[in-house]
């Protein structure tokens, strides 16, 4: 039998960002299950402070060149590519020079979150799904981890819901504490339309808040998980309601073969 694919898609790895719970879980979950035996591609922002030289960041040249039009404006997708050796795991890093040569991650030096996030992760989830097509590769699951990644669960099920790539891929989207405290941009809504989405798909973002961004994220999501200890506690409450399957945050000793047995349960 063919062996599963699992597309990750993650606001933060390390070696490439520091250590935190999302980045460690980011760098040892697709380690895990392509040791299980499962084929993996993994995706990330290439934030601007992500040193190319020192982590031997390389552009893909075939898979990059296209436009991506974000409000009326054509903004051009980059990609690049690097290797952690250790691990066999190649990781793609979606680019753009409006977008990502910044040198922080969703906030400037002093702490103010940049007005532009909104368009970010409209470009990041818009470009990792083209990309993927362009690599023709078609996951059977695509596991989602931080707000950043929140919009590929609405573009996958409404927008590429007649992609043959897509059509039988179930979405798993991990929720952590990284909230963002203001509304994104006021016209975020209308911004996110593309191909079929349509206002009533997107009238939770209304108020776009981190915690409709993410309620709107576990609706169009097969599969919920908890990946901090501690999460906003209404969206806690919420994905609870949901009849989906769930899990709650596991420790480091076992969350990888937790996290391998729920793809094959919704699979």
């Amino acid at each position: 039998m063919e062996n599963k694919k699992v597309l990750f898609i993650s606001q933060e790895i390390t070696p490439y960002l520091p250590e935190s719970e999302m980045s460690l879980i980011g760098r040892n979950l697709p380690q895990g299950i392509q040791e299980s035996g499962k084929e993996i591609r993994t995706f990330m922002p290439k934030f601007g402070c992500i040193n190319e030289r020192r982590n031997q960041l390389h552009e893909v040249i075939r898979l990059s060149g296209m436009n991506l039009i974000i409000d009326d404006t054509d903004h051009p997708l980059i990609i690049k590519v690097a290797s952690i050796q250790s691990a066999r795991m190649q990781v793609y890093f979606i680019d753009n020079e409006d977008y990502f040569q910044r040198k922080s991650t969703s906030k400037d030096e002093n702490g103010k979150e940049f007005a532009d996030n909104d368009e970010r992760i409209i470009f990041f989830a818009r470009g990792v799904i083209e990309t993927v097509r362009k690599l023709r590769w078609t996951p059977d699951i695509i596991h989602c981890h931080g707000w950043f990644t929140s919009l590929v669960p609405l573009y996958i099920k409404k927008a590429y819901s007649d992609d043959p790539l897509f059509a039988n891929s179930k979405i798993v989207y991990s929720v952590y504490k990284d909230d963002f405290k203001n509304s994104l941009h006021k016209d975020f809504k209308d911004k996110v339309l593309f191909e079929s989405i349509t206002k009533s798909d997107v009238k939770i973002l209304k108020e776009p808040t981190f915690l409709n961004l993410n309620k709107l994220a576990v609706e169009m999501s097969d599969a919920v998980i908890v990946g901090s200890k501690k999460i906003n506690s209404e969206l806690h409450e919420y994905i609870k309601t949901l009849k989906k399957p769930f899990i709650e945050h596991r420790d480091t000793e076992d969350y990888i073969e937790a996290y391998s047995q729920l793809y094959d349960k919704i699979l």
